[in-house]
C-alpha cells in the first residue's frame, strides 16, 4: 500500500485518467452481461421438477409454452393468425384443433376433453410452443413479435409472457434507480456534512466502483434481474462509509504533516488496513448467500461481495486522486448542517440505561413472533402490476377456462394403455384438477392411429416418453396446489417410479421447500461468520454475542413489520434481508464498541466513556444510515416491480431501525455487560470504576 500510495499522490491526474479508461471495458461488460428474468431457473438441478423441465425442453419443446386466448374470431381467421405466429422466429409450433380435424368439423364433434381445452364460450385457445427456454433472449423476442400481430381480441398468457413483461419493466426502470439513489444520497450528505463539495466527490468516487462492479459481472456469464436492479443501489449505500472514513483520516493526517501529499499517503496506508478489517463482516454476510441451494443467492452474494472489495480499492485509489485534485474547494466551501448535538439524549440513555435494557428485552418478544408470522409469496406474477398484458391474459385464462396452472406429467411410453387409462382417471379425481389431457383423450377413440398427424403424436409421445397435461384451478404456491401436486406425484410414481411432474406449480412448490432451508442456512452462516470475525477483531467472546443480539433485534423488527401491516413479502426478501442488513449496518455497532473501548483505555469510567462514545458515534451512524436509507428508499418509491420495491423498502427501513437500535438501546447493553466484556476480552480495560 505504501508503494501504491506514493504512485497516487505523485500522479493524481494520471490515476484519474487510468480510472476513466478502465470505465470503457466496464461499460461494454455491463451492456453485454446477459440477464436472467426467470427465478425458477435458479432451482437445484437435481430436483424432479427441474429434471422434468429439462426433459420438457429437450424432448417435447414444452419448457416454454404460452396459451393464446382469442375472442370472437371465426375459425378461418384463427388459422390465419396461427400461421402468422408459426412463422415468427423463436416459435417452434402452434397447436390448435385444426391440427387434428378440419376446421369445417363442428367443435361439438371433438372429444369432450379436447373441446373443453380449446373452447369456452366465445373464445378459443391456441398453445404456442417456443424453441428456447422461457427466459431466453430468443423467446422474449418471440413474445414481443407475437404481440405485434395480435389485436385487442387476443390475450397471450404463460410464464414466457410474464418474464417478457418483467424484463421490459425492469429495463425501463433500472436507469432511474441509481439516478434517484445518487440524488437522494447527495441531499442526505449535504444536510449532514459541513463541506459543500465532499458529497459530490464521494459520489463520483463511488460511481467508479459501481461501474467497475457492474461491468465485471460479465465474467459470471449472467446475472439475475434482481441483482441488476439493486446491486448498484446497494453498493452505493454500503460502501459510502469507506469514502467518508478515508477523507476523515486524511483531515486527521493533515494536522500532522505540512505536505498534503504526504498526509494523503499516510491516510491511504492506515485507512486501507482499517477498511479491510471493518468490511470483512460485510463481505462474509454477502458470501453467506452463496451457500443457498437456490443459486440466485450465489448471484447476489458474489456480485455484492465483489462490489464491497472494489469499493474499498476505489476508496484508496480513485478517491484520494480526486481529493488531491479538488483539495482546495473541498476545504474552502462549507455550510451549516442539520445535525443535533445528542448531549441530552446520551445523558438520558446513560442515566436510565437499566430502563432501556428492559425495553431491549421486551422488544425481542413481539419482534421474534411477528417475523415468524410474516407472509411470503413465491409467484413471479405477483411481483408485477396487475394491468400488464401477461397478467390480464393469465386472469382471463383462469376466469374463462378455470385454468390457473398447468402440470406436465412425463412417464415412460412402455406403460400399458389400460394402466395409463387407470392413472389418468386417478389424476382426474385429485382435488382441483379440472382437466387431464392425454394422447388418447385428445384424438378420441374413433380416429385410427394412421390418421393422426405426426405433429399431434409429437405433442404427447416422443423418444420413449409420454406426456400428460393436467390443468389445475389452483394457483401456484398455494397450499391446496402443493397438496394437489403431492397427490399427483404419488399417483404417477405408483405406475412409473421414474415419472416426473413439471411446470410452474411443481417448480414453485420446490422453490418454497428450498427457500425454507436456505433461510436457515444463510442466517446461521452469516451469524457464525460475523461472530468469528468480530471475535478476532476485538479478541473477545462476549462482544460478538452482544453485537449479534443488537443487530438481530433490528432485523427481527424489520422482518416483522409486514405482519402488523398485513402485507406479504417476496420470498427472496425473507432470505437475503437478514444477511444484507447485518452486513450493511453492523458497522454502526462496531463503531460504538470501538469508541467505548477507546475511552475506557483513556481512563474514563464506563458511564463517561459511554457518553463520549455515543456523542461522537451518533453523528457518523446517522449520516451512514441516512445515505443507505436514501439510496434504497427512492427505488422503493418509484419501482413497479414488487420484488424490487419490497426489497429496497425493507432495506431502507432496516437501515433506520438498525441505527435506532444501536443509538437508543445498544449503549445500555454495553453498560450492563461491561464487567463480563472485561473478563472475556483480551486487552479490555480492567477494573473500570462502576
Amino acid at each position: 500500500m505504501k508503494k501504491l500510495a506514493e504512485v497516487i499522490i505523485k500522479n493524481p491526474v494520471v490515476t484519474m485518467i487510468i480510472a476513466v479508461i478502465l470505465l470503457l471495458p466496464c461499460i461494454y461488460g455491463y451492456i453485454m452481461t446477459p440477464v436472467n428474468y426467470d427465478i425458477l431457473t435458479y432451482l437445484p438441478k437435481d430436483l424432479d421438477s427441474t429434471k422434468g423441465q429439462e426433459l420438457l425442453n429437450t424432448t417435447f419443446n414444452d419448457a416454454a409454452t404460452s396459451m393464446l386466448i382469442v375472442e370472437n374470431m371465426q375459425s378461418k381467421d384463427v388459422v390465419k393468425l396461427k400461421n402468422k405466429i408459426e412463422n415468427i422466429n423463436g416459435v417452434d409450433s402452434v397447436i390448435w384443433t385444426d391440427d387434428a380435424v378440419d376446421i369445417s368439423v363442428p367443435k361439438e364433434m371433438l372429444p369432450d376433453d379436447a373441446k373443453d381445452m380449446f373452447y369456452s364460450g366465445n373464445t378459443t385457445t391456441m398453445i404456442v410452443k417456443y424453441k428456447n427456454p422461457a427466459s431466453s433472449a430468443e423467446t422474449i423476442k418471440a413474445v414481443g413479435d407475437i404481440r405485434k400481430v395480435l389485436n385487442k381480441q387476443c390475450f397471450l398468457s404463460g410464464m414466457s409472457a410474464i418474464i417478457t413483461d418483467t424484463k421490459n419493466l425492469a429495463d425501463k426502470e433500472a436507469p432511474f434507480y441509481i439516478t434517484l439513489a445518487v440524488i437522494l444520497s447527495l441531499i442526505a450528505m449535504l444536510l449532514t456534512m459541513e463541506s459543500t463539495f465532499e458529497p459530490f466527490i464521494f459520489l463520483i468516487g463511488v460511481s467508479f466502483a459501481v461501474m467497475y462492479n457492474l461491468g465485471t459481472n460479465i465474467f459470471m456469464k449472467e446475472i439475475s434481474y434482481i441483482t441488476k436492479c439493486i446491486a448498484g443501489v446497494l453498493q452505493l449505500g454500503v460502501t459510502m462509509d469507506y469514502s467518508i472514513f478515508l477523507l476523515d483520516r486524511y483531515d486527521e493526517e493533515k494536522q500532522k504533516y505540512s505536505d498534503r501529499r504526504e498526509a494523503m499517503a499516510q491516510a491511504i496506508q492506515k485507512a486501507f488496513t482499517a477498511l479491510w478489517a471493518s468490511s470483512l463482516t460485510t463481505i462474509a454476510s454477502f458470501l453467506a448467500l452463496c451457500f443457498m441451494k437456490l443459486s440466485i443467492g450465489k448471484d447476489i452474494g458474489l456480485v455484492m461481495a465483489k462490489g464491497v472489495i472494489i469499493g474499498i480499492l476505489c476508496a484508496v485509489t480513485v478517491l484520494p486522486a480526486l481529493v488531491l485534485i479538488f483539495d482546495k474547494p473541498l476545504h474552502k466551501y462549507k455550510h451549516k448542517v442539520i445535525m443535533p448535538q445528542f448531549k441530552k439524549l446520551t445523558d438520558l440513555l446513560v442515566n436510565k440505561y437499566k430502563i432501556f435494557a428492559v425495553i431491549f428485552i421486551l422488544a425481542f418478544l413481539p419482534a421474534i413472533y411477528s417475523q415468524s408470522q410474516t407472509k411470503v409469496y413465491y409467484t413471479l406474477d405477483e411481483s408485477i402490476p396487475r394491468d400488464l398484458d401477461s397478467i390480464v391474459a393469465t386472469n382471463k385464462l383462469k376466469n374463462d377456462y378455470n385454468m390457473a396452472t398447468t402440470h406436465f406429467i412425463i412417464v415412460k411410453d412402455n406403460i400399458k394403455p389400460y394402466k395409463l387409462e387407470e392413472m389418468v382417471k386417478e389424476i382426474e379425481k385429485v382435488d382441483g384438477v379440472n382437466r387431464v389431457l392425454a394422447y388418447d383423450k385428445f384424438v378420441g377413440p374413433m380416429i385410427p392411429e394412421d390418421f393422426i398427424p405426426q405433429k399431434i403424436k409429437d405433442i404427447f409421445k416422443k423418444d420413449g416418453y409420454q406426456l400428460i397435461i393436467a390443468n389445475s384451478k389452483y394457483k401456484a404456491a398455494r397450499d391446496e396446489e402443493n397438496a394437489q401436486i403431492e397427490d399427483i406425484t404419488r399417483i404417477v410414481k405408483s405406475y412409473d417410479k421414474g415419472a416426473m411432474v413439471a411446470g410452474e406449480g411443481p417448480l414453485t412448490k420446490d422453490l418454497i421447500e428450498t427457500t425454507d432451508n436456505d433461510i436457515k442456512v444463510t442466517n446461521y452462516l452469516s451469524a457464525a461468520a460475523f461472530f468469528a470475525i468480530v471475535a478476532c477483531v476485538f479478541k473477545s467472546v462476549s462482544v460478538p454475542v452482544i453485537l449479534i443480539l443488537a443487530i438481530g433485534l433490528a432485523i427481527f423488527i424489520n422482518m416483522g413489520i409486514p405482519f402488523f401491516t398485513g402485507t406479504s413479502i417476496p420470498f427472496i426478501a425473507s432470505i437475503v434481508i437478514g444477511c444484507i442488513q447485518l452486513g450493511a449496518t453492523d458497522d454502526y455497532a462496531i463503531l460504538m464498541v470501538s469508541r467505548f473501548e477507546e475511552e475506557l483505555l483513556n481512563g474514563h469510567d464506563k458511564f463517561e466513556a459511554m457518553r463520549i462514545a455515543a456523542r461522537t458515534s451518533d453523528k457518523s451512524i446517522i449520516t451512514s444510515a441516512l445515505v443507505f436509507f436514501c439510496s434504497t428508499a427512492g427505488v422503493a418509491l418509484v419501482s413497479k416491480i414488487e420484488i424490487i420495491k419490497t426489497l429496497c423498502a425493507m432495506l431502507a427501513r432496516g437501515s433506520l431501525i438498525s441505527a435506532a437500535v444501536i443509538i437508543l438501546l445498544f449503549p445500555s447493553l454495553l453498560l450492563i455487560f461491561e464487567s463480563a466484556i472485561s473478563k472475556t476480552t483480551h486487552g479490555w480495560k480492567k477494573n473500570v470504576q462502576a
